[in-house]
């Protein structure tokens, strides 16, 4: 546990792993809750040494634009995901990187399979998370995707959210 925040790494974990099972399972409603207000969801282009406000990213989201991405997809009619893609990922490697006041900053690895009626697509990357608690509970302040073939065309980006 980090004494400045008081937040376990089996915590964390936990977290890391619902949010996952949100975002595999279509649920919506639950993965939009798991955001603080003032967050940023970045999934930035060849391993993202760059300021994403300069340069072009594959997806630079504040809270705002996320919960648009979502009404989107709750509508149904959101021609990538219609039908939705069937999403199954594994999590590994969670790691604290570091405790600064009341946030943790986390890694982790992924491998995640989606399919469509096109086929099947494998993406795999790092996840940073910035989590901080508010009103008890843990939160995504900010998610940085680092994918590892990020420097590619990206066909489809249904597994993003």
């Amino acid at each position: 546990m980090t004494a400045a925040t008081g937040i376990d790494l089996r915590e964390i974990e936990q977290f890391i792993y619902r949010e996952a099972r949100f975002a595999d399972e279509h649920d919506y409603d639950a993965w939009e809750a798991l955001w603080t207000e003032d967050a940023l969801y970045w999934v930035p282009v060849d391993g993202g040494g760059y300021d994403p406000e300069r340069q072009v990213s594959i997806m630079y989201d504040n809270r705002r634009r996320i919960a648009t991405r979502l009404q989107q997809l709750r509508t149904g009619k959101r021609y990538a995901q219609s039908p939705p893609s069937n999403l199954r990922r594994t999590t590994s490697n969670v790691e604290l990187l570091e405790a600064v006041g009341d946030e943790v900053t986390v890694g982790a690895n992924f491998v995640l399979y989606e399919s469509k009626p096109r086929g099947i697509e494998t993406w795999a990357g790092r996840v940073t998370y910035v989590l901080r608690r508010v009103d008890g509970e843990l939160k995504m302040a900010r998610k940085t995707v680092l994918l590892v073939n990020s420097a590619e065309a990206v066909p489809t980006m249904g597994f993003l959210i």
